[in-house]
């Protein structure tokens, strides 16, 4: 059984085949999830996926490795906040692979993260997170998330 200080924490090196091919496998494991809901993404659309976060300006990918495999990622985007003034990061995903859960990754790339956010000099991270993902409302908490006050509500237009 593997342990949390076996798992590396890097950030993603488009140029590594190996970090590639781990993103889309972790966002269809994801997709997947009985938490995300949708359908797999093809080959196409996972080459758009990385080439897009490639070249996204503000993308941060964070990927949790075991035996150089990736096993966890943490996809963010900076922004700026119009009222603190100072930038912020908005974490989008955040996905372990099932037989890798409960050993402490989502923490370790929540920790890695908060550091990246720290170093740029941010005011605040945010997320969303479903109200029935009780588990990952968990870690957040434990790691001094709340919700917002007053609270927030997750509204889209499909385009």
């Amino acid at each position: 059984m593997m342990t949390t200080a076996e798992i590396k924490i890097e950030d993603c090196d488009f140029c590594n085949p190996e970090h590639l091919n781990g993103i889309g496998e972790l966002l269809n494991a994801y997709i997947a999830d009985q938490m995300g809901g949708g359908q797999p993404l093809s080959k196409l659309q996972q080459l758009r996926l990385v080439d897009g976060l490639n070249n996204h300006p503000t993308a941060i990918v964070l990927l949790a490795l075991a035996d150089e495999r990736p096993v966890g990622m943490l996809v963010a985007f900076e922004n700026f906040s119009t009222f603190t003034v100072r930038p912020m990061v908005n974490i989008h995903d955040l996905i372990v692979l099932p037989e890798f859960r409960g050993l402490g990754i989502g923490r370790k790339l929540m920790d890695a993260i908060e550091v990246r956010a720290r170093e740029k000099g941010c005011s605040r991270i945010t997320l969303e997170v479903r109200h029935d993902n009780v588990k990952a409302q968990t870690l957040y908490v434990s790691l001094d998330f709340q919700e917002a006050d007053p609270p927030m509500y997750y509204w889209r237009k499909n385009l």
